[in-house]
């Protein structure tokens, strides 16, 4: 299966790792673009600024809900030629890049967060998220289903052993609701995209807006890799398989 992590952390970012102290990295955001009509794809950007250079970023993210693949010739990347550049005119840049290929896929429905673990909770770890389907009452929830998120080392396409002395780490994601306990998805290894990962956490649950059938959920979880000046935060789109 391919995952969906963010972008390529490149060489230059892995060695000065070795040699630079622990800093702050690089907090990618997301925005949530929406599905298509008929919930067989979604789609998403991610955006900051890029640690070390200090250059703004953008991709977005088209995704097969059914077959749980990036849409061919995804993602689109923008990257700002210097830190000058503002990360709202590159967010617009992006955009417009992926504009002709969301609208030929009908990606039209905006899609909502109906669970979500903010960065500025304290005390959370991320490793579970319980959620439902929001009624039309006020607070009202249908169901209750509650994803957890565990980690182990696992092989990766980039040699993190040899760059940090540290294994790369892969995920499993399960859920478990009234009918039982089910594997969402396990790595068995990784792909060179994902980069030598560290540590994840649940970010929120995805549902198409004012028509939320849970065969459209998508899980959002957030990867922190290694990056030039700390872990980088970048997203993992996730089909649940109602």
């Amino acid at each position: 299966m391919v995952r969906l992590a963010a972008s390529l952390v490149g060489l230059v970012g892995f060695l000065a790792m070795l040699v630079l102290p622990a800093m702050a990295g690089d907090r990618a955001q997301i925005n949530v673009i929406g599905y298509s009509a008929d919930g067989s794809y979604f789609a998403f950007e991610e955006f900051g600024i890029q640690d070390g250079s200090g250059f703004a970023y953008s991709s977005v993210y088209l995704v097969d809900l059914v077959d749980d693949s990036w849409v061919i010739g995804t993602p689109f990347r923008v990257l700002a030629e210097d830190e000058n550049m503002p990360l709202a005119e590159i967010r617009v840049a992006a955009q417009a890049k992926a504009a002709d290929n969301i609208a030929m896929l009908g990606i039209d429905v905006p899609g909502e967060f109906v669970a979500m673990i903010g960065d500025g909770v304290p005390d959370a770890d991320a490793k579970t998220l319980t959620f439902g389907t929001p009624g039309p009452a006020v607070g009202s929830v249908t169901g209750a289903h509650t994803l957890a998120l565990t980690q182990f080392e696992t092989r990766a396409a980039a040699p993190c052993v040899e760059w940090f002395s540290s294994p790369a780490h892969g995920y499993q994601l399960s859920i478990s609701n009234y009918e039982g306990n089910r594997v969402v998805h396990r790595d068995d290894s990784l792909p060179r995209s994902r980069g030598c990962p560290v540590d994840y956490r649940l970010f929120g649950v995805v549902l198409p807006f004012a028509d939320t059938p849970l065969s459209h959920a998508v899980g959002i979880i957030s990867v922190y890799t290694f990056g030039f000046e700390g872990p980088d935060r970048r997203f993992i789109a996730v089909p649940l398989g109602f």
